[in-house]
């Protein structure tokens, strides 16, 4: 993303209609988080081959051949159940049954199809250093979440994971922030802030009450975040950096 000097870019939020400020330079809105919820898919790890060759390995079971993974960029974020109801026009049972293949490849192999973004690891790091409270609020299943952090290394950065269930709870993302909220009895929610890439991290951070910031760098775009309602949408995990930690004079010359 260009330097465009300090600035910022307005929007028209489509769902509550009130203007939305994008900010293009390094100096972010000054707000105080010290709950800080994110994402995993597009947010921390970058798991889009493993998704997408996995989904694909699913469809094969139905005769749907796929060449190209990024024609399956769609479904990394979202609940597969609805995805594969929705871009493949599964019924409920179908669904179900594609989740079950999906898992087939996924398990053993997909979930380490993975990589975390660059700047990633430093950054939860510093929040940590900074006496944050770092939660995991994802999407997906928290016992592969579990896994992919210990993976990686990051699961002592995290004070909590919060996913969905494997038998298919907790399958909204709204439903995932109100349980690690509860879980960790958080009840002053001007302070806790929610980190994603899709849409569903915005309407879920904006049910639950809480703010949220995009990421571009994810799988979402930015007329995505914008309609859903992003309070601030940031290009790269430094400027996300700026965000969460604006007091900080390293970032915020």
């Amino acid at each position: 993303m260009s330097n465009t000097g300090n600035k910022s870019l307005k929007y028209r939020n489509r769902l509550s209609n009130r203007p939305v400020f994008l900010s293009t330079h390094t100096h972010y809105m000054q707000q105080e988080y010290t709950h800080i919820l994110l994402d995993l898919d597009g947010t921390v790890t970058d798991s889009m081959e493993g998704i997408t060759k996995s989904i694909r390995y699913a469809l094969k079971h139905f005769g749907i051949e796929v060449n190209d993974l990024n024609e399956l960029r769609k479904f990394v974020g979202p609940p597969l159940k609805e995805s594969l109801m929705e871009f493949c026009h599964f019924s409920a049972d179908q669904a179900e049954e594609g989740i079950r293949k999906y898992r087939e490849r996924f398990a053993d192999t997909g979930i380490y199809e993975n990589a975390v973004y660059p700047g990633m690891e430093r950054l939860l790091q510093e929040l940590n250093e900074a006496e944050k409270q770092v939660m995991l609020a994802t999407g997906k299943p928290a016992y592969y979440a579990e896994k992919i952090l210990d993976h990686f290394h990051l699961s002592h950065y995290f004070k909590f994971v919060g996913g969905s269930g494997l038998d298919g709870s907790l399958s909204h993302k709204d439903e995932v922030i109100r349980h690690v909220l509860e879980n960790n009895d958080i009840r002053d929610l001007s302070k806790v802030v929610m980190v994603g890439d899709r849409k569903h991290d915005i309407i879920g951070a904006r049910k639950t009450g809480i703010d949220c910031i995009g990421v571009l760098y994810g799988y979402g775009d930015r007329e995505e975040l914008t309609q859903a309602g992003a309070k601030q949408i940031v290009a790269s995990v430094e400027e996300l950096k700026q965000a969460l930690l604006p007091q900080n004079p390293r970032y915020n010359q």
